[in-house]
């Protein structure tokens, strides 16, 4: 898998929107490119996975806490696991949220302990570099049928003048928003970070 990939294949949007033709398979990897970005964007995460690489990140202090917080991108993996401070290598840190690897989740952040091999210092501008494999080793569900639902609004979207799909005679008129679907916002309410990294 790639970082940020599509998350679903023109195969199943074509089955799930009942298509049987070709006519339409370039403006399909569209939406479907388009509807894989708009779910990271509402999520503020994304979903495909690399190989373990290494990124910097910008540490702060948690002053309830006491400790240094490493915000950063979501891994499920400690294969290569590495935690550098101004060249130093250290193993005193706890991933966070505790209970992730329990509940399928992704590692969002890093915590160091009290008493830490090495600190985050302002002569390195606080930066911490993290070798991991990035992102999740399984996509979730909610995320597929996300990208199905989201995908086949934006098909749609170019039948229906002015945003608005359906008949006014029929009542089944709909104003297509300029957000992510409500039932695509509601498959994804327990996927969503507060915010994004970097």
């Amino acid at each position: 898998m790639a970082w940020a990939p599509d998350y679903i294949t023109a195969t199943q949007l074509k089955s799930y929107a009942r298509i049987t033709d070709a006519a339409d398979d370039a403006e399909i990897g569209f939406a479907i490119t388009a509807a894989s970005r708009a779910v990271d964007q509402h999520c503020n995460r994304q979903f495909g996975l690399v190989a373990a690489e290494a990124r910097l990140y910008t540490a702060w202090y948690h002053y309830e806490r006491c400790r240094w917080v490493v915000d950063v991108d979501d891994f499920q993996s400690v294969v290569g696991l590495v935690v550098t401070i101004g060249g130093v290598a250290t193993t005193t840190f706890t991933k966070e949220p505790r209970n992730a690897a329990a509940k399928g989740k992704p590692w969002e952040r890093i915590v160091f302990d009290l008493a830490p091999s090495a600190t985050p210092s302002y002569v390195d501008n606080y930066e911490v570099s993290v070798v991991a494999p990035w992102g999740w080793t399984t996509q979730p569900v909610p995320v597929t049928e996300a990208s199905l639902l989201q995908s086949s609004r934006f098909l749609s979207r170019r039948d229906s003048p002015y945003g608005i799909a359906g008949s006014p005679e029929q009542g089944s008129e709909l104003r297509l928003l300029s957000r992510v679907d409500p039932d695509v916002g509601v498959s994804l309410r327990g996927l969503v970070r507060p915010r994004a990294v970097g």
